[in-house]
């Protein structure tokens, strides 16, 4: 068992939590504390950019699917006349000065998940360890609101509507901070976000409800397109490197797909050796694995696209939200 698999166990599945993990609570709170004094006392505000911004993020560290939660939002924003621009760490990447994603742009450069917003959503996208800069990129650009993926818990910057997003069947698990747990942030910070929005399971209270719908897989290699039922009954080799891998798997499997299952750390960096398995399997992978792959491309490798289905209402709010901002 992995460092990995080891701490899921802990977070998720119910395995006590070491002394040593426990001990380093304290430091994280501290460090958090931190972070957050300046604001806090007035010391310091947090910096605003020209346009309306909607910050989308989680406060458990890990996949709740906020890439596609973003890339659904900048399509219905763009429905409804919007011109969206979407601001990122680039986590991941080795970019720390703020830039524009260009045409050529890797991930090993900028994150995969800047590279895979910018190829499913078409629009404008910046990366930088500093986002109140790298936004201001984007207002360069002609955008009219920002969204911002990730950075609830970063005090810098200003936004104008805040949307939270757990994993429905994870939940916030063990219920701890970090490292002990997987909470960035105390749970009862969770009811406090005005729009929360649950990712699969049950959604409670005045959750959300997002379903990620996946039909197609699409070749690395050439432009080949087939549906994943397409694959229903055949052993595929199943490649993830996300926050929660077993949410793909199982939604292979509940496709009757026979899933060989390798689930590699978020974020990880794929070399070409990592997808080699000896046999003549299909590869099915993650949109955000793809993009970390392309380079080495070969017949074999698909990678399964998934769609974020959100309520209308929910998208009217956001709208709404951002022409009061703009308004003010």
């Amino acid at each position: 068992m992995n460092l990995q698999q080891r701490i899921g166990r802990i977070w998720y599945g119910g395995a006590p939590v070491p002394w040593w993990l426990a001990a380093l609570v304290p430091l994280y709170r501290l460090l958090v504390a931190i972070r957050w004094l300046p604001y806090a006392i007035g010391w310091r505000r947090p910096a605003r950019i020209e346009v309306p911004l909607v910050c989308v993020g989680n406060i458990v560290a890990g996949g709740s699917g906020k890439t596609p939660l973003v890339i659904a939002l900048v399509e219905a924003l763009q429905a409804r006349g919007w011109r969206p621009g979407v601001v990122s760490r680039g986590y991941g990447g080795s970019a720390r000065e703020p830039r524009l994603l260009g045409p050529d742009s890797t991930a090993d450069e900028v994150g995969d998940e800047p590279v895979l917003i910018a190829r499913r959503a078409g629009v404008p996208v910046a990366v930088g360890r500093n986002r109140v800069e790298a936004a201001k990129l984007l207002v360069g650009q002609g955008v009219n609101c920002v969204v911002a993926d990730d950075g609830l818990q970063n005090p810098a910057f200003h936004r104008d509507l805040e949307i939270c997003v757990v994993d429905g069947r994870r939940r916030f698990g063990n219920g701890r901070l970090l490292p002990a747990g997987p909470l960035r942030e105390p749970q009862a910070r969770w009811a406090a976000y005005a729009l929360r929005v649950c990712n699969g399971g049950d959604p409670q209270g005045d959750e959300v409800a997002m379903q990620l719908c996946g039909e197609q897989a699409l070749a690395l290699h050439g432009n080949e397109a087939r549906p994943l039922e397409a694959f229903c009954g055949t052993t595929v080799h199943a490649v993830a490197a996300i926050g929660d891998p077993q949410r793909f798997f199982d939604a292979l499997r509940a496709r009757g797909i026979e899933v060989l299952a390798h689930p590699f750390a978020d974020h990880h960096a794929f070399v070409p050796s990592d997808l080699e398995f000896g046999d003549a399997h299909p590869v099915l992978m993650t949109e955000k694995d793809a993009v970390k792959c392309l380079r080495f491309a070969r017949a074999g490798l698909w990678q399964v696209a998934v769609t974020a289905v959100l309520p209308a209402g929910f998208l009217d709010a956001v709208d709404a939200a951002l022409r009061r901002a703009t308004a003010s």
